[in-house]
This record gives C-alpha cells, sequence and structure tokens, in this order.
C-alpha cells in the first residue's frame, strides 16, 4: 500500500466491497465467513439505519472498515455509540489506516452528540496498542458480563 488512505461514510453500494473484510474481521474472531450471510446482515443493519460504517480506501480498493452501533446510556442521558467492528486488510496495517478509522468514529461522535464511544475487544488482539495511542483508556471500573441465548 502506497497511497495515502481516505476515510468516508460506507453506503449500500459499498457492501458488496466490505463483506470480504467483514468475512476476515470474523474469521480473527473464529467465526467461519459466510459471505452470503454476512452480505445480508450488512445490507439490513444499513437499510433500517442501525449502524455506522465507515471504509478507509486507499488506491480505490477499500483497506479497511470501522462499524458503529448507536445505544443510549441512562446514567449521562444521551447517545453513545459502541464501536463495535475495526478491520485493517494485513498489507495495510502499520501504515495509519486504524488509527484514521478510529480518528472518523471520534469525530462522528462528536457529530452525533454521543457521550461516548466504547469498544470490547479479545485480550490477545494486538489492536490494543492503536486504542490506547489514540487516547482510549482501558475500564477498570466495571466489569462486563454477557449471558448467551
Amino acid at each position: 500500500m502506497t497511497d495515502a488512505a481516505t476515510v468516508r461514510r460506507a453506503d449500500r453500494g459499498d457492501v458488496d466491497r466490505i463483506v470480504p473484510l467483514f468475512g476476515a474481521y470474523r474469521e480473527f474472531y473464529r467465526q467461519e465467513a459466510d459471505p452470503e450471510r454476512e452480505r445480508a446482515f450488512l445490507k439490513a443493519r444499513m437499510e433500517w439505519g442501525e449502524c455506522a460504517i465507515f471504509v478507509a480506501e486507499s488506491a480505490g480498493e477499500i483497506v479497511g472498515f470501522t462499524l458503529l452501533y448507536p445505544l443510549f446510556t441512562s446514567i449521562s442521558l444521551g447517545p453513545t455509540w459502541v464501536l463495535n467492528d475495526l478491520y485493517v486488510q494485513p498489507e495495510a496495517r502499520h501504515h495509519g489506516v486504524g488509527r484514521l478509522l478510529l480518528e472518523r468514529a471520534r469525530a462522528f461522535g462528536k457529530e452525533t452528540a454521543a457521550h461516548y464511544l466504547t469498544l470490547e475487544t479479545a485480550k490477545e488482539n494486538p489492536a490494543q496498542r492503536l486504542y490506547e495511542a489514540a487516547g482510549w483508556k482501558k475500564d477498570e471500573a466495571f466489569l462486563h458480563y454477557e449471558l448467551l441465548l
């Protein structure tokens, strides 16, 4: 990757170009890629206005994306965003693409008057260094629980 990347909000026409990266992202989290289901999932989220997706492009190719979902905080009485997914193609890593996507997510949060952005990641994910370098703080005050259904 030699060209500088640019970041923009994705639209429905980008879904087919995002699917291969989305599948690779899911494989990182030990899920089997399923392009048809992934495509349908992304299209539905976009059509129903349930997410914001930003893509990083270099030389006309999508090399990374981040996907945010809206939430609300009862404590702060306002909107928040979950940065649920961030993925950069291996050959585009260490070129500032991830940082650009995080900066765009931050700007989007401010544009939408969100109280904060939140994310969670696997303990072994090396992107933790990127998050911390971009100003994200590890939550030491709250525990995360989940109930699998």
